[in-house]
């Protein structure tokens, strides 16, 4: 950084973007291949290659921020802004969700019996387990922020402990979904309702493990004072996600569980 004129960090070729790419792509042939023939094969292939390149791609960046010093004050400007963009587009992608289930049960047709829930669903009681996990996700929202502040202070034992106690409440609102999808008496195949809610449900269960797994890079890295007062953008980056996640359980929870049901 000391032999060049600007404070931007030209990123260096990197064999990743393509691999990964590569990865993905054969996990999704492999879970179509799963659903039609049954075999596990393709995917399990797939998913190996795509937690592998994750690894050595997140291996790089946390290499380039912490020992390398590229993510200077302005390049993490740039991080933030695209941080936000992205979570931008996910509000978008489940926007898509929510209109679908709005318009398909203010204007129930003839084939869902015209009524919502549709004949023959009988949806989850909201005050149950549904209940639960808002709790536990509100409580992650409060741990979370704690260790924001905690960080910021330099509280290094606080940090760890709240990240702590983050991650297993995310872990146990995971549990808690699929047991709930264990126990639902209908699938996603059972037309509108079933579609809407597994889909809707189901893609924001996934951001919630693709968040706790942020938050267990963030609390390794912690743990090997990887951060600082100053230098924290990884931290707040998971924190961002994973406030996002907490807002669209709060719309979800409103809306599918509560009036919908």
């Amino acid at each position: 950084m000391n032999n060049q004129m600007h404070p931007f960090h030209m990123v260096n070729e990197s064999p990743w973007p393509i691999l990964g790419s590569m990865a993905m792509f054969t996990m999704a042939c492999g879970l179509a291949t799963w659903m039609h023939h049954k075999t596990l094969t393709l995917l399990n292939l797939g998913l190996a290659a795509t937690l592998l390149t994750s690894y050595q791609w997140w291996r790089d960046v946390v290499r380039e921020s912490t020992f390398q010093g590229h993510h200077t004050t302005k390049v993490q400007m740039g991080l933030r802004y695209g941080m936000i963009l992205f979570i931008t587009s996910e509000v978008l992608f489940f926007f898509g969700f929510f209109w679908t289930f709005y318009f398909a049960s203010t204007n129930p047709d003839h084939a869902l019996g015209l009524q919502w829930p549709p004949k023959g669903i009988k949806p989850l009681n909201p005050i149950n387990v549904p209940l639960l996990n808002t709790m536990i996700l509100l409580a992650s929202g409060m741990t979370v922020t704690w260790s924001h502040h905690s960080i910021m202070a330099g509280l290094k034992k606080n940090t760890s402990w709240s990240l702590l106690m983050t991650v297993i409440l995310g872990l146990y609102f995971t549990l808690l979904q699929a047991s709930e999808y264990y126990d639902t008496m209908f699938s996603i195949s059972d037309g509108t309702y079933g579609a809407t809610f597994f889909v809707a449900t189901g893609f924001h269960g996934l951001h919630v493990m693709i968040g706790t797994t942020f938050l267990i890079i963030c609390l390794m890295r912690q743990m090997n004072h990887h951060f600082t007062t100053k230098h924290y953008f990884g931290f707040e980056a998971a924190a961002w996600y994973w406030h996002f996640v907490d807002v669209v359980w709060i719309f979800l929870y409103a809306s599918i569980y509560w009036w919908g049901s």
